[in-house]
């Protein structure tokens, strides 16, 4: 072999091994910066960047019918998503949606467009709309800060537009979780949908998961303007008397936004809500609970749901800050 081909040999061998070793490290870098599996699973999903609250809850909603979509969850899917759920209020986002796919439920978060807040949505993955789920409803919870209270919306659709308040509510003042219910009140047998005044529901079961960590809750309702004409609203404590303070902070609000206000602490009012499943349980374990029903020429005038929010504010921010 000529020294000039042996030369040429070794420079191909180096280049050769250059290039294998070029290889070696350009893998181990990629894979570096590429999550395995497990990795990925652990990664927190998001919905769109900006998603506006309002408009999400409203699509949901907007499928539901008064007959059909719902079923009396078993009191196992009952527990399972209450447990979900109760994760996720402790910050444990990857428990809390693994235990949650066990019955079919999503953990999903973003960012809402008009309060720049970021929330977790609980929702059920059989069906993104209101006539293809169970009927079992969302929860929305407000991320990376403490959680103070709660709205709840157990009659969507059947009693107009507080879905949408209750909506505005949650993004008013941090520290809100909404438990919103899945199906129109009058959509099962009987009346199984009415989980206002039911204790075999999901949203029964997560609301006494929020009372048990002491979180206020304002639950909203709605009335026909002929049923109480003499009032836009009543505010009432329900069952109980521990939310004397918070009612008559609320009242005056509503007051002062122009309502006509029956105040049940006060006087005899109708629609005050003593019956109230979710009520009730606050009364026994003398926990914080409003119960406010708003005439439908409230709820249907758009201007006049923000007069409500604003109110509604009011007291949200004052527990926020509790």
């Amino acid at each position: 072999m000529t020294p000039f081909l042996a030369k040429r040999i070794t420079i191909k061998a180096t280049l050769c091994a250059v290039a294998i070793m070029a290889a070696i490290v350009a893998y181990f870098t990629l894979s570096a910066g590429q999550p395995s599996g497990e990795m990925q699973v652990n990664s927190r999903p998001s919905a769109a960047p900006g998603v506006d609250l309002e408009k999400r809850i409203t699509a949901f909603t907007q499928g539901f019918g008064e007959r059909g979509g719902y079923r009396i969850p078993t009191a196992t899917e009952r527990r399972t998503v209450t447990q979900g759920v109760a994760l996720l209020l402790d910050g444990k986002e990857e428990a809390a949606r693994k235990r949650l796919a066990e019955v079919d439920f999503t953990v999903q978060s973003f960012t809402d467009t008009v309060s720049g807040r970021d929330y977790a949505e609980v929702a059920d993955a059989a069906g993104s709309s209101g006539s293809a789920n169970r009927g079992w409803g969302r929860v929305y919870v407000n991320l990376g800060v403490p959680l103070t209270w709660s709205v709840q919306v157990p009659h969507p659709v059947a009693d107009q537009e507080t879905e949408r308040l209750g909506a505005r509510v949650l993004r008013g003042a941090p520290g809100g979780v909404m438990v919103l219910a899945g199906a129109h009140r009058t959509a099962g047998e009987g009346d199984s949908a009415d989980v206002a005044h039911r204790t075999d529901s999901v949203f029964h079961k997560v609301i006494e998961e929020l009372m048990e960590r002491g979180l206020p809750g304002v639950q909203l309702h709605g009335f026909a303007n002929e049923s109480f004409p003499e009032f836009d609203a009543v505010v009432s404590t329900g069952a109980g008397d521990r939310a004397v303070s918070e009612a008559r902070t609320l009242s005056a609000a509503l007051t002062d936004e122009g309502l006509e206000v029956c105040r049940a602490n006060v006087r005899k009012c109708k629609l005050s809500g003593t019956s109230n499943e979710q009520g009730q349980v606050a009364a026994e374990e003398k926990l914080r609970f409003l119960h406010i029903e708003l005439a439908r020429v409230i709820r249907t005038d758009d201007s006049r749901l923000d007069d409500v929010t604003e109110a509604i504010t009011v007291l949200t921010k004052r527990w926020s800050k509790s």
